[in-house]
């Protein structure tokens, strides 16, 4: 059993954890732009930001992929657990709308008493986090495929189905992560199930964020 911590303010403190996946992403992302690989995840093609004042998640693995949309390949990397406890959540996303040239922001929160969020089979794609991050037991380097739990000495949930991944690409795997002060811009996230307690949403033509782009460029 080992234990590795990392945190910081940007990138290049949390350079562990994220950029030889943002290498491997981009390479994908080439490989995609060249025909090599299918692109078949579709989203949205809206970015939305995602906070939570601490996430505790079991049987962590992390890889580069691509989502794809009308606007083409948007490369990420993917945030994988098989369990996860949430803190102070909040999601949010801001919608131009041309017609009436305003914006309108919808703004979700939960798991801020004492009950928090959980969520199972969690997957968070992401082209930006920002966290101070502990892992426990963590493999750096191991092939994507290997991910699984229960798989060659795989620790996570592996990538989820329909994800493009390039097999033996890099990735890496914790018995589990603590991330505190977490905030992510995103293009999906999916799980199996996901509890919010204290849920609260709201919509106004304010812009309202979970926070603002200066806070993790």
């Amino acid at each position: 059993m080992q234990s590795q911590t990392r945190g910081g303010t940007r990138w290049r403190r949390f350079a562990v954890v994220m950029v030889p996946s943002m290498a491997a992403t981009a390479a994908i992302g080439v490989a995609v732009a060249q025909g090599a690989l299918a692109a078949s995840f579709s989203v949205s093609g809206q970015q939305f930001k995602v906070k939570a004042g601490e996430l505790v998640g079991q049987n962590f693995a992390q890889y580069g992929t691509v989502d794809s949309n009308s606007s083409g390949p948007h490369p990420v990397a993917v945030v994988a657990l098989k369990s996860a406890t949430i803190s102070n959540l909040c999601q949010s996303v801001v919608v131009p709308i041309p017609l009436i040239h305003k914006e309108i922001s919808m703004k979700l929160t939960a798991g801020g008493g004492a009950d928090k969020v959980t969520a199972d089979q969690l997957y968070i794609d992401a082209d930006i986090l920002k966290a101070d991050a502990k892992f426990d037991d963590i493999d750096i380097g191991v092939p994507v495929e290997n991910t699984h739990d229960g798989k060659n000495g795989g620790k996570g949930p592996g990538p989820k189905p329909g994800d493009p991944i390039q097999p033996g690409s890099f990735a890496q795997q914790a018995k589990s992560v603590t991330f505190t002060n977490a905030k992510q811009r995103a293009w999906a996230t999916t799980a199996g199930t996901f509890n919010l307690k204290g849920l609260h949403m709201n919509v106004s033509f304010d812009r309202d964020e979970c926070f603002a782009d200066s806070e993790v460029n």
